[in-house]
């Protein structure tokens, strides 16, 4: 028989115990952000009728990258590539019994068949933000608002990245009035400017002069010049800041500014490829040279509930993913120590069975983490395993300690040992959790 391969689906990874502490960690501290706004936590199926994402998701996502089956009652089915259409009709199934602002989140797993590199797998995790109900652009200003507090709670500063701002009403005015392009040319001008950054400017001018063909190439690309020279708002052609648009643009960057947020800029290249996006779309950029991606992004999409034969309604969310977000906490060397989740490792010494199990069961009862080592190994083997488990307290158990009540508590980061009762045993475990809790607390201050 032909062993097994023991590594995960290509694009996929498995979580041992440390990975696991990084990934709970990044959930806790998204929870924590997202509760303090006044979201609530939802869930829906992994599975969904594919005609959900081919209403809007856009064809790249439903033809190449969604995970999609035959079930069998003979229903066409996706694995979740996203999650807005999902928490969309979720909405639209309670649409009027929900209080609005209907302010909601989720932390869940998603797939698409796409070529796994660095920050990018076939199975990833995202947060999930989404408030429906409200049209005016306050509710922008609260969603990048929410993602700018999400990495400072992390411990970043605003040095370490930058959030571009565009709007897709501009972009359709960009594309019809400025430039002068048809729907068709349109939709590839779109396409063009969202991986502008990932070509050669040569490559970009050539595919530009293609889509506007030969009569008006060479007008159309120095208006493109125009516009991506434009430092600033105030800097782009008129034809552009009389739009309406401009305004929506103008508000929320006051806004952001009222609230603290002061490393918001307007890009003009910045396009979100999603086709359901109608207003504010925006991207968090990492300034790491070394990670120069971007970390996440969002917008506003008012059409998907009304897809659902609900009353329309508005919304506006993002999704940090969990791989970008790690990236971004190691590159800035934020990311904290992490130790194993088990606190104590009693250690049996020979005679000691009967007082370690009484010792592990009392230890349970007080909330404390306690392994017991059953193998009636030597002492010195019991060790290495706390060790190599990074387990933070080691106790020793034998007949002595019984009869005294008095156990050797070794700290496995240093050399200190003391003898601690069971009492100093259970204070001095939860006076470490304190400090630990402290030092996360910290991050919100």
């Amino acid at each position: 028989m032909t062993a097994l391969n023991p590594q995960p689906y290509k694009g996929t990874r498995d979580y041992y115990p440390q990975d696991k502490r990084v990934q709970n960690y990044i959930f806790t501290m998204w929870r924590r952000v997202a509760e303090l706004y006044g979201y609530e936590e939802y869930g829906t199926p992994l599975l969904e009728p594919i005609e959900i994402y081919a209403a809007k998701s856009g064809q790249e996502i439903v033809n190449d990258q969604t995970y999609t089956f035959i079930d069998r009652g003979d229903r066409q089915v996706a694995i979740r590539p996203e999650m807005t259409p999902s928490v969309s009709r979720l909405v639209a199934q309670q649409r009027q019994e929900m209080a609005y602002p209907a302010r909601l989140y989720s932390i869940a797993n998603f797939m698409r068949y796409e070529r796994p590199q660095r920050g990018r797998e076939r199975e990833f995790w995202q947060l999930n933000v989404d408030v429906f109900g409200v049209n005016e652009i306050v509710a922008d200003a609260e969603i990048i608002s929410l993602g700018n507090d999400i990495l400072k709670t992390f411990g970043a500063d605003e040095s370490m990245y930058t959030i571009k701002i565009n709007n897709r009403k501009l972009i359709q005015q960009m594309m019809s009035g400025y430039l002068g392009l048809d729907t068709v040319q349109s939709e590839l001008m779109v396409k063009l400017f969202d991986k502008k950054n990932k070509i050669e400017a040569t490559a970009f001018r050539d595919q530009a002069l293609e889509i506007f063909g030969s009569a008006a190439g060479q007008t159309g690309v120095a208006k493109i010049a125009a516009l991506l020279s434009a430092k600033n708002i105030n800097e782009l052609p008129a034809q552009i800041l009389e739009c309406e648009a401009m305004s929506e643009i103008r508000v929320l960057f006051s806004v952001l500014k009222k609230n603290g947020v002061t490393n918001a800029v307007f890009d003009s290249t910045l396009m979100r490829g999603l086709d359901y996006y109608t207003g504010t779309v925006f991207e968090f950029f990492d300034s790491d040279p070394e990670n120069n991606r971007s970390l996440f992004g969002g917008g506003r999409y008012d059409g998907l509930v009304g897809l659902f034969g609900a009353d329309p309604i508005s919304a506006v969310g993002f999704a940090p993913g969990l791989t970008t977000t790690e990236l971004f906490l190691t590159s800035h060397k934020l990311l904290p120590v992490f130790h194993s989740t088990t606190e104590v490792y009693i250690v049996v010494l020979e005679g000691g069975e009967d007082a370690a199990a009484k010792l592990t069961k009392q230890l349970r009862a007080e909330g404390v983490k306690t392994e017991h080592d059953i193998t009636a190994r030597k002492t010195d083997k019991q060790i290495k395993t706390a060790l190599k488990k990074d387990i933070p307290f080691i106790i020793f158990v034998g007949p002595e300690e019984a009869d005294s009540e008095l156990y050797p508590f070794k700290v496995t980061a240093s050399t200190e040992e003391k003898k601690l009762s069971f009492e100093r045993i259970v204070s001095t475990v939860k006076d470490r959790r304190i400090k630990r809790d402290d030092e996360i607390d910290d991050l919100f201050a």
